[in-house]
């Protein structure tokens, strides 16, 4: 306040800025798990699209049921069981071969376009980003390595060493705690039910809504922000701009 009225006097002054803490989801935020389609194309035809959604979803559930029964097994076991269950579903003879070249194209997946830049930009601002994963450490370092992405994080944190799965909140609590208990801390995910689950942890959330199609959990519980592309990502949690204080 100045003292000339009770009303006091807005002064648009700078404050420090705030450095936030991001937590990356990797597989379908940071790298293109359809990255596999053009491999089964030629494989199995028209029906690659189709089966990779499908070996997604299945890897997913298989990683909800095992965190849901306390029968952890990694998210590797996950992928390569959930493999095994699309084969028979579409009636696909994939031989040993065959199969152990998807699995190993895991590490060496695509990223979104997008992501570089991004990533370069809030390391340029002075944000904390780490890379946290149902993947372990070690699959995870992999597949940021083969895409030249692996400098821009601080660490990777794997729910590998709490043995469960996202959204199982003590793999977000843990999250903060390797992260240094920031007061600003976030998770980037294209997965909502992961933004929820980070929500539900007390972390604050922005969902990566990579394509109109993505229909959002209705189950009450929000993003804090959406956006479109990680590009979109500074400008929308409006970071570092000047804020002004009340004096």
């Amino acid at each position: 306040m100045d003292g000339s009225g009770s009303q006091g006097t807005w002064v648009n002054r700078p404050e420090e800025p705030v450095m936030a803490t991001f937590a990356f989801d990797v597989y379908g935020t940071l790298i293109d798990t359809d990255g596999v389609v053009p491999q089964l194309c030629e494989w199995i035809g028209s029906r690659a699209e189709k089966f990779s959604k499908t070996w997604r979803s299945k890897q997913l559930e298989y990683s909800f049921r095992r965190g849901l029964m306390r029968q952890y097994e990694n998210f590797a076991l996950c992928t390569r069981q959930a493999l095994e269950y699309c084969c028979t579903d579409y009636e696909v003879s994939l031989s040993s071969e065959q199969k152990d070249t998807l699995l190993q194209s895991y590490r060496s997946l695509p990223a979104f376009a997008d992501v570089e830049e991004s990533l370069g930009a809030l390391q340029a601002e002075g944000h904390h980003l780490f890379a946290f994963s149902n993947g372990t450490s070690e699959a995870v370092e992999e597949v940021l390595h083969a895409n030249g992405l692996f400098e821009w994080f601080e660490g990777v944190v794997s729910c590998d060493a709490l043995k469960t799965f996202k959204p199982d909140p003590d793999v977000y609590h843990y999250f903060m705690r390797e992260a240094g208990d920031s007061k600003d801390a976030w998770l980037v995910s294209g997965n909502p039910f992961d933004v929820i689950g980070a929500i539900s942890a007390g972390m604050k959330s922005a969902w990566l809504k990579r394509t109109d199609k993505t229909v959002f959990d209705p189950w009450g519980i929000e993003p804090t922000v959406t956006v479109a592309t990680l590009s979109k990502l500074c400008e929308k949690l409006d970071i570092n701009k000047p804020k002004g204080t009340y004096e």
